[in-house]
Parts: structure tokens; C-alpha cells; sequence
């Protein structure tokens, strides 16, 4: 510990890692880049927790001299090795951010070493490396803690808010969309070897979230990959799960879409709820009710439909989305509460285990072009 602080070690300063230096040493929590990656933005959130009382940055170390250099410009300290991290007793986390493949072995190294780890996501490419790594924490006693941090997306816990609450009745489908048009990165992200691709990537993510939005097994998935910019790895998916109670859901990342989809549509059996975007715009419209049968058929291109004709304002509100309160720095402060027994772990190395295998599912899924049962 340094000033009665748990000191953090960083492997990896690149686009992530350095977030995190950045991050943790301003004890902001603040790991969003602006365009030359030299310092953060503000944090949307309205309750964020002060992580420079329980954490302070060690160091950094990654083998890129730029990046090297771009650490020391900041004053942050430079370990000559990951070896050096490990024997260093002030440090008592490592957070790992190099490419996925090298995940597990640090891990594992950081664990006997004596350390607690925070790893980036997804947390290994494979479910059989994660599981190596969790039998490690066991057996030495220090926790492992994947970064799922899109857990606190606004976008996310307002979509959990209406979920939960039933803010248009009992939802049966649930879509969401992360879309772009710049293809993969041109990093290791490209590269089957490195555990690159879009469903490690973004699918990671998104999948985690509705894992731990919908409290049921997920029965059926159904998924195509596409490899319009980069043919060595997804660029693109589209997932569909059913939950055991027939709920549905559509995850998909595009990085070849010059138009995107809405990133929410949710529907429920009284009201139907869309998020257009980060920035949290779109709205929910909620059913007076259903005894109102009465529709004036409308011209829909060559001919007339009753079933489709749009609601008035007699049967329908047209709302805002709900606010809600979070706390965007409540992942590293769990990190530590956990680390103290004062607190459960939020992101489980369980959970993303069950991510994990519902992706090798979805591989599965797109290779042999079946329905995959999972649970």
C-alpha cells in the first residue's frame, strides 16, 4: 500500500490502460479519452465516488516506447517489467490491459505473486483459460475482478429501470444495437490470435449486460457473424436469445453501418420504450388501454390496414424516459470493498464465465448455422 492506499500497477498503457492511469492517478475515475489521449473528460453520473481515497496509481508498464513516453510526460512512474510489478510488495493490484491472449498467464503470475487483479474484458478469450485462472484465485485467496464496466451505462440502467419496474408492462422483447462504420481498429483487435473480433470486443459487453438484466436461463441462441471490413475476425454479429420464460432478445454490433438503429427498443405488452442514443435521447409511449378498438384504416403503400394504423393521444402517453441515479465509479470501489470483505463482489468471475460459454455458443451457432440449447 502507499499512503495507507491500495496501490495499483498497470500492464498495458495503451487507449485503456492509460484511461485507467489517468483514472486512477486523478482519482476521478475518469477513463474517457479525448482525441490525443492525454487527458479525460467529464464523467456523466450524478453520485460518483471519490476513488483517490482508496486507490493510488503505482506505475505503468507496457513496451511501447511511445507509450513509455507518454506515461512519463504525465509523471507517472515506468516499471522496466511486468517482473518488476510482481516483486514490488507497495503494489497490491494489478490491472491488466494488454490484448486478450496474454490475459491468463498474467493473471495467473499477478495472483501467486501475491496480488489482487482487475483484468480488462473480456477476461480471457476462451472459458477453459478463465476457468484455469479461477481456480488460481481460490487456491491463493486474492481476488480476480473482470472490468465489465458497461454495466453503469446510463443507457443500460435506464433499460434495467423499465425492465424492473414493469414501466410498460411485462416486456417480452428487448432489443440492442451498438453501431459504427469504421470497421475493427487496425490493432491487435483485428487478429484471430490476439482474441480479436466484435464478439470479444462490444459482445462481451452487451451480452453481460442483459445476462444480468434478465434473472433466467437463457434456453436458445441463434447467431450469424459478418466479415464485411476484416475476414480473419467478426466485424459484426447478431445475436438472438430466448430466456426461459419466452422472452427474446436481439444483440448486434455492426462496424460497417453509415445509419444506425435505434441502441434500445424495448417492448412490452403496454408501452414500447427506444433510446436513440449515448446521449440518452428517444422516449417511451404507454398504453392507456387496451379496450379501445375503435381504429381508422390508414393507406399503407398499395392497399389499406386497419391492424397497422398508428394511436392517438386517447389511447396512448408519450413520455419521457425515466432519470436515475448511479454511482460511474462504484466498480473500483466495489473492487476494493471486496478486497476488505466488507462488500460482495459485483462483476463475478462466475458471470463472466457464463458470458464466455454463451459466446462459444454463438461461434458455435454462426459455424454450423444451428440453434445452439445452452441452459
Amino acid at each position: 500500500m502507499i499512503n495507507n492506499k491500495y496501490a495499483v500497477a498497470i500492464v498495458g498503457c495503451g487507449g485503456m490502460g492509460g484511461g485507467h492511469a489517468i483514472a486512477i492517478a486523478s482519482g476521478t475515475g475518469n477513463a474517457v479519452w479525448n482525441t490525443d489521449a492525454s487527458e479525460g473528460v467529464a464523467w456523466k453520473g450524478n453520485m460518483n465516488t471519490d476513488i483517490s481515497k482508496k486507490l493510488t496509481l503505482a506505475g505503468v508498464y507496457d513496451i511501447d516506447p511511445k507509450r513509455q513516453k507518454w506515461a512519463a510526460d504525465r509523471g507517472f512512474y515506468n516499471y522496466e517489467s511486468f517482473e518488476a510489478i510482481l516483486s514490488d510488495e507497495k503494489v497490491d493490484i494489478v490491472l491488466i490491459a494488454t490484448p486478450n491472449h496474454l490475459h491468463k498467464e498474467m493473471a495467473i503470475a499477478s495472483m501467486r505473486a501475491g496480488k489482487h487483479v482487475l483484468c480488462e474484458k473480456p477476461v480471457t478469450p476462451t472459458s477453459a483459460e478463465l476457468e484455469e485462472i479461477l481456480r488460481v484465485s481460490k487456491e491463493t485467496g486474492k481476488v480476480f475482478y473482470p472490468r465489465q464496466n458497461r454495466r453503469w451505462d446510463e443507457d443500460y440502467l435506464i433499460v434495467k429501470k423499465i425492465y424492473e419496474e414493469k414501466l410498460i408492462g411485462e416486456v417480452f422483447n428487448i432489443e440492442c444495437r451498438v453501431m459504427g462504420s469504421r470497421g475493427i481498429p487496425g490493432d491487435w483487435r483485428g487478429k484471430k490470435e490476439y482474441g480479436g473480433g466484435m464478439m470479444l470486443d462490444w459482445g462481451v459487453h452487451i451480452i453481460d449486460r442483459m445476462l444480468v438484466m434478465v434473472p433466467e436461463k437463457v434456453k436458445k441462441v441463434f447467431c450469424s457473424l459478418t466479415h464485411i471490413t476484416n475476414k480473419e475476425v467478426d466485424d459484426g454479429f447478431k445475436l438472438h436469445l430466448t430466456f426461459e420464460s419466452g422472452l427474446t432478445t436481439v444483440l448486434e454490433v455492426g462496424t460497417c453501418h453509415f445509419i444506425s438503429l435505434p441502441l434500445w427498443f424495448v417492448a412490452g405488452d403496454h408501452g414500447t420504450a427506444q433510446i436513440d442514443n449515448w446521449s440518452c435521447e428517444g422516449k417511451m409511449v404507454r398504453l392507456k388501454s387496451w379496450d379501445d378498438k375503435d381504429a381508422t384504416p390508414i393507406l399503407a403503400g398499395a392497399g389499406l390496414t386497419k391492424t397497422m394504423a398508428p394511436r392517438g393521444d386517447n389511447s396512448v402517453n408519450v413520455m419521457p424516459l425515466p432519470s436515475i441515479d448511479f454511482d460511474r465509479n462504484e466498480l473500483y470501489s466495489n473492487l476494493v470493498d471486496t478486497i476488505e470483505g466488507t462488500a460482495e463482489q459485483i462483476v463475478t468471475g462466475e458471470q463472466a464465465l457464463r458470458v464466455l460459454k454463451l459466446m462459444e455458443a454463438a461461434f458455435e451457432s454462426a459455424e454450423k448455422g444451428i440453434v445452439v440449447n445452452f441452459e
